[in-house]
């Protein structure tokens, strides 16, 4: 990153409280420059690497209930995706093609190789999942095993939009809007309003199960930067992931994967569909499972998830 970048481009000098620090005893808590972006992410624990890739609006504190216990048996990476937490903001380029799901990609697997971790078990929620599936599309050789958490591939996605979809997921289009409408509009609103609004209507089950500490630390995340970068990102999925996705959509992943999620997150029809869509996508899906949760499946059931990684991730 260039020093003449304005503050609000660079990852910010500012590392969260105690309170979040303590769940991740243990983790080392850096910046990690990639050929694109600065990264900021925790890891630590040991074993075999499992490398966590949360969703918007969130951050990698998304994994807190569960990272501890992760660590006593795996490696565990867990960085902020560019644009989002306290990772940098970098230019949009052409068609957001810096905010692309492939660029995501290459971000975390040049972090991965400065770990020293040439291969990994991934598992990837909302966003992260679908950096995941292009991730595992991308760098097929990098990944032993899968786990796509709560959503759908993007170019599915956009192929069979259904009148339940779009009331439910209103953000894919009003975020996908030109620069600066969304923006200006999400940050005329204390982002403690526009998140518990927005992930009371994303998640399908409330709020309340957050712990008030993961919800102060994703507030604080949700500066301009973190705003204009999650606005980067959807723009991307309907123009340069898009574009991307639709030259690959024959192809699928061919590592054992492991598909969740939340069916009460979804309309009946998708939580239903869910496994089917998958199997267009994905040649090896060695589990699948619809929860009694909401789309924050880490945050909503984290002993049940733990479970499933421990069996999944051997």
């Amino acid at each position: 990153m260039t020093a003449d970048l304005p503050d609000y481009e660079r990852a910010p000098n500012v590392w969260g409280s105690a309170k979040v620090a303590s769940w991740f005893p243990g983790f080392k808590h850096l910046n990690m420059a990639t050929s694109g972006a600065v990264i900021r992410l925790r890891h630590g624990g040991s074993g075999p690497p499992l490398l966590l890739l949360h969703g918007n609006p969130q951050n990698h504190v998304a994994w807190h209930r569960i990272a501890a216990r992760l660590a006593q048996r795996y490696q565990v990476v867990l960085p902020d995706l560019r644009g989002y937490g306290d990772s940098s903001l970098p230019g949009a380029g052409p068609d957001n093609i810096n905010y692309s799901f492939r660029a995501m990609a290459q971000d975390v697997v040049e972090i991965m190789d400065q770990l020293g971790h040439r291969r990994f078990f991934l598992a990837g929620v909302d966003r992260g999942g679908r950096v995941s599936h292009r991730l595992c599309l991308d760098h097929p050789d990098r990944v032993i095993k899968a786990c796509l958490m709560d959503v759908a591939p993007n170019y599915y996605v956009w192929t069979h939009p259904t009148k339940n979809w779009v009331i439910g997921t209103w953000h894919w289009a009003f975020m996908a809007q030109p620069e600066p409408f969304p923006e200006r509009m999400i940050s005329a609103v204390p982002a403690e309003f526009f998140l518990k609004s927005h992930m009371t209507i994303r998640g399908g089950t409330g709020i309340d199960f957050f712990d008030p500490a993961a919800m102060e630390e994703y507030v604080r995340c949700y500066t301009l930067k973190t705003i204009s970068g999650s606005c980067r990102d959807y723009r991307a999925t309907a123009t340069s992931d898009f574009l991307i996705d639709t030259a690959d959509r024959d192809r699928k992943i061919d590592m054992p994967a492991m598909i969740v999620w939340g069916a009460r997150g979804h309309s009946p029809e998708r939580a239903q569909e869910f496994l089917d869509i998958w199997r267009q996508f994905a040649s090896r899906i060695e589990y699948a499972e619809g929860f009694n949760c909401g789309h924050y499946i880490a945050e909503e059931i984290p002993d049940t998830l733990l479970a499933r990684f421990f069996d999944f991730f051997v």
